[in-house]
């Protein structure tokens, strides 16, 4: 969507609260010997007295609150009783929402307790390109020019991109124009961020893999050759200078 009265921005502003608070309690809850589904009607608690409806469930009948990935499982992982979180699992928490016909999006990878399976190095470098990356946006930028960054940066530090994931435009719909902001140069994209925009910024960084693929359960996606994979994500609005962050309070850059 594209903000044209105060009116938009502070309801992008209030949706965008709710999942951004609601990500970080989930992760400051998460302890081993959890499972995902504990976690995840802890976040649909959360969002529940936002007055927030849960994106995935309520745009593609998604069986959970939030998107919880563990290890191996790059993206979209559904909360289940019988996944336990264990000390050192990389997970990762995605929570997109409506609020008041506006929809927001935010996610976040990290390490729960101590990091004894060597993770933290991937969480961090998705974090800083991600940073640059939103700090590199405003009007008039190329939408490849971005994944350029993001796989340059990437590839310095020894890691891979996901192709075939991307951020988006977000606001009165989950997915909106433009539909792809990939991690990568892509040569056919020619299109370029628009002033008062707003969009959902991710990255996708992986040890090993270029592509995902889904397993059996229809959601979960996995690396097309293993590895882990690290996602951060903000929502913002492009201006013609530095953009507004509107899932900042998040912290996922703490």
């Amino acid at each position: 969507m594209s903000i044209t009265k105060d009116s938009e921005l502070t309801g992008m502003k209030k949706a965008s609260e709710a999942v951004a608070y609601t990500l970080k309690e989930m992760r400051n809850f998460a302890q081993p010997g959890m499972t995902t589904k504990e976690l995840d009607n802890f976040g649909g608690q959360i969002l529940n007295g936002f007055g927030a409806k849960s994106a995935p469930y309520v745009t593609y009948n998604f069986p959970g609150f939030t998107c919880i990935s563990v290890n191996n499982e790059f993206c979209h992982g559904i909360p289940s009783d019988k996944k336990i979180l264990n000390e050192g699992d990389l997970i990762n928490i995605d929570v997109s929402a409506e609020l008041n016909g506006f929809w927001s999006d935010n996610g976040g990878s990290f390490v729960l307790g101590t990091d004894i399976n060597h993770y933290q190095k991937l969480i961090d470098t998705s974090k800083q390109i991600l940073h640059k990356a939103i700090h590199a946006i405003k009007g008039g930028v190329r939408i490849n020019d971005i994944g350029f960054l993001i796989e340059t940066e990437a590839k310095k530090r020894g890691y891979k991109v996901i192709k075939n994931l991307t951020g988006h435009g977000i606001g009165k719909s989950l997915h909106e124009e433009p539909s792809e902001i990939a991690n990568y140069r892509d040569r056919y994209n020619f299109t370029r961020f628009k002033k008062k925009s707003v969009v959902a910024i991710e990255t996708f960084i992986s040890t090993t893999s270029t592509y995902t693929e889904t397993l059996k359960d229809g959601w979960t996606m996995v690396g097309n050759k293993g590895g882990f994979m690290a996602q951060h994500e903000h929502t913002i609005v492009v201006t013609d200078g530095k953009p507004i962050i509107l899932t900042e309070m998040n912290e996922i850059w703490n």
